[in-house]
């Protein structure tokens, strides 16, 4: 049972931060990392409840990941420009500093 949800809810993750960082090849390779290390970090969990809450946690990053985050892109005047699609309806915008934004 906790194994397949686990795969699944491990798959969702990965499909969710690739969607959202498309093209973003440092987000990629760091998000994957992160998400890689979450779940080896808790392999040798064996409470019921605490796989569950994990689950649960699992779930809750992939759909924020998916829904909540919207990557600005560098357009040709030196801007940045947001796409948010329609998955995004009702995500409130959060706007970095300029020390965030500046291209490296």
């Amino acid at each position: 049972m906790a194994r397949g949800e686990a795969l699944s809810a491990y798959r969702a993750l990965l499909r969710a931060t690739r969607k959202t960082f498309a093209g973003d090849s440092l987000m990629l390779t760091g998000s994957a990392a992160e998400v890689r290390q979450k779940f080896e970090d808790n392999r040798q969990v064996t409470s019921e409840a605490e796989i569950r809450r994990l689950l649960d946690e699992a779930r809750e990053a992939s759909h924020f990941i998916a829904n909540m985050i919207v990557q600005a892109k560098l357009n040709s005047r030196g801007g940045y420009q947001v796409k948010p699609d329609k998955e995004h309806a009702g995500a409130t915008l959060e706007i970095p500093s300029e020390d965030i934004l500046k291209p490296v």
